[in-house]
């Protein structure tokens, strides 16, 4: 049994098809220490985000994870603090918390998510 302040409310981009895909692949990864994660569908729900602290549009382009205790981390901070409650995934998420990985990373990430939102992935 988890307890409340052990989950995780993780904000994600339901019409995203890669989005869906990294939610599956994580459920699939974290077996039953998925349970302790609840996933929150954006789409939508701009007042409900504005609410929690969160500015929509960069709801859309960074990752959001509210801890148990309320704490909204984003970005590579929630990537980190997402993987890390997965023992297959702890070493990754040590590997983009280094002080050259991280940068690098969030660069890449938001050039994908950049283009993802232009409509220039095909979509």
């Amino acid at each position: 049994m988890t307890h409340a302040q052990d989950k995780l409310l993780v904000f994600y981009d339901g019409s995203c098809p890669a989005c869906i895909k990294d939610r599956r692949w994580y459920e699939k990864l974290a077996g039953r220490t998925g349970e302790s994660v609840e996933w929150l569908d954006i789409t939508g729900r701009d007042e409900e985000l504005r609410q929690q602290g969160i500015d929509p549009d960069k709801a859309l382009r960074e990752l959001h994870v509210k801890d148990g205790d309320g704490t909204i981390h984003r970005e590579m901070d929630a990537y980190i603090l997402l993987m890390s409650r997965v023992p297959l995934l702890k070493p990754v998420a040590w590997l983009i918390s280094l002080p050259v990985i991280r940068p690098a990373l969030a660069q890449l990430y938001h050039r994908w998510v950049d283009r993802r939102l232009s409509g220039e992935d095909g979509r």
